[in-house]
């Protein structure tokens, strides 16, 4: 028996549980309302409900974060593109695109008293320590770390980071000459190579001193985590959603990626700290950002902290993964292969004769360079933005305000309205001559591996500068054959980046295959 408190009288152990069960079958009731409320509106009243998509989708975002866990977005939005066209909905309030106009509309600077995209807090979790990087950033904070940033990465910092570059890329052909020694050939896993050598140069750059990954010839630990601390990025995303979930983030995250992702952060928090102790004025990015703050006005010590751990993972993963495609889309045709083979050995005599100003005007170089960015996106990812108060016209359709829109990178790079063949692999569409011709209906413009407008990448031309390098050097030393084991390598997961399985080359010295590159 239990006491009535409303009326103070006793109250049987059936009565109890009955009016437990009934609460209980209440609250069934009214979710299953709410639920059902909800479905109708989304389906049919939502401001979005005339855009094509699933209708699961359309109804909860966790379709979408699912596929975003599962490393299937890119390839899922692609088929959602081929089947309902340029335009999907693939969350109740969000659209992806992948026509070329959209690049302007979502991505480009803005008229006059018109309101900027504000980057979408729901898909870019912040850093742990809090603070905003240059890539979470938004409006008057983001304008001035690029200001202040930029000079890190123009021309003239370039062009005195030559040697930098140079130091890592000559290190990454002698120990693979080391490795290969007198033998006839040797296989190798070029993935493990490239991002030996990219995260060594970048963390020379960030902070001052390499991961000593070439030295030793194994990943550093901080590198062989960076991957899994993103992954564990993806699955926060969820409780921006769902914040209600927050508190079981323990048990609904595996614990060892949330500890990768700190332990990397903290890291780079260390390196950094030593670097700016270390007090030298090498042409690295922190003189560059310590040289243009004055007066108070540069950037905080955590905003150096967020932002060198950006530049390291962006500037190396992204392009290790290019050099990773490159090779791979260059065996696998063989024509395309020995042509650049002919360009690079025909240019330079000796590989002392290579330097950053001829290889960025090599064409063949160039195109290979450019259709393996466009079948094989360094980051196959989405980039979505906020439309303003007001709302906006995006690829001629007007969308209201709040909702999230976005291009994906690996749907619009791959579709048929875009690029002629866009599944197979032909640099020579990028080329000024008269073999490109048959790619005249090619709309070049939807191509943005750098993303567009006010917030494109800050180091694309650094990018740009890091993979001709290493590649011409690469082709220049060794001829390369793909192992069998190889040849599906471009069948990937990704989260944000590309999950790369090992990329397995042979390596022969230059001119000594069963083939002449030069006859």
């Amino acid at each position: 028996m239990f006491l009535n408190i409303a009326s103070g009288s006793p109250v049987s152990s059936e009565a109890s549980s009955t009016g437990k069960t009934g609460t209980n079958s209440n609250r069934e009731i009214q979710l299953g309302v709410y639920f059902t409320v909800w479905t109708i509106y989304t389906l049919y009243f939502h401001p979005l409900c005339n855009y094509p998509g699933p209708k699961l989708a359309a109804i909860t975002p966790l379709v979408h974060l699912l596929w975003d866990v599962q490393g299937k977005q890119h390839s899922t939005i692609k088929i959602l593109h081929d089947k309902y066209g340029d335009i999907v909905r693939i969350a109740p309030n969000s659209l992806v695109y992948r026509a070329a106009p959209a690049w302007r509309d979502i991505y480009g600077h803005r008229k006059k008293g018109h309101l900027t995209f504000r980057k979408d807090p729901a898909l870019y979790t912040p850093t742990p320590n809090g603070v905003n990087a240059i890539i979470t950033a938004n409006d008057k904070q983001h304008n001035r770390m690029r200001r202040l940033l930029t000079h890190a990465f123009s021309s003239k910092a370039l062009g005195e980071q030559e040697g930098i570059l140079h130091t890592y890329a000559n290190m990454l052909i002698e120990k693979l000459k080391g490795l290969l020694g007198q033998e006839q050939s040797l296989v190798v896993d070029m993935t493990r190579w490239f991002n030996y050598a990219t995260f060594d140069l970048i963390g020379d750059l960030a902070f001052g001193e390499p991961f000593g990954c070439l030295a030793e010839s194994r990943y550093h630990w901080w590198v062989v985590i960076i991957l899994d601390a993103v992954k564990a990025s993806s699955y926060l995303k969820v409780f921006w959603f769902y914040p209600i979930l927050l508190p079981l983030v323990v048990f609904l995250i595996p614990r060892h990626l949330m500890q990768k992702r700190t332990d990397s952060f903290n890291l780079s928090v260390e390196k950094v700290r030593r670097r700016l102790k270390s007090g030298t004025t090498r042409p690295d990015f922190t003189s560059y950002i310590l040289r243009h703050s004055k007066d108070g006005k540069g950037l905080t010590p955590s905003e150096v902290d967020a932002n060198a751990a950006v530049f390291v993972l962006a500037g190396s993963e992204t392009t290790a993964a290019l050099l990773s495609g490159c090779v791979y889309y260059l065996l696998r045709h063989r024509d395309k292969y020995l042509r650049l083979i002919r360009e690079v050995r025909g240019v330079f005599g000796q590989a002392s004769d290579i330097n950053l100003s001829v290889i960025a005007k090599m064409p063949y170089l160039n195109a290979v360079l450019a259709e393996t960015m466009r079948i094989y996106p360094p980051i196959p990812a989405m980039l979505p933005r906020i439309v303003p108060e007001g709302g906006a016209f995006i690829d001629g359709e007007y969308v209201p305000e709040g909702v999230s829109v976005s291009i994906s990178l690996y749907s619009a790079f791959h579709s048929a309205d875009n690029f002629l063949l866009p599944n197979a692999f032909f640099p020579e569409r990028w080329l000024d001559s008269p073999e490109s011709g048959r790619f005249m209906s090619d709309k070049k413009e939807a191509f943005q591996p750098f993303s567009y407008g006010p917030r494109n990448c800050l180091g694309q031309h650094l990018a740009n500068a890091e993979m001709r390098l290493i590649l011409t050097k690469i082709l220049f030393n060794f001829d390369l054959k793909l192992e069998p084991e190889s040849m599906g390598w471009s069948t990937q997961k990704s989260f944000s980046l590309w999950k790369r399985p090992p990329l397995m080359v042979q390596l022969n010295r230059a001119g000594s295959m069963e083939f002449n590159p030069l006859a």
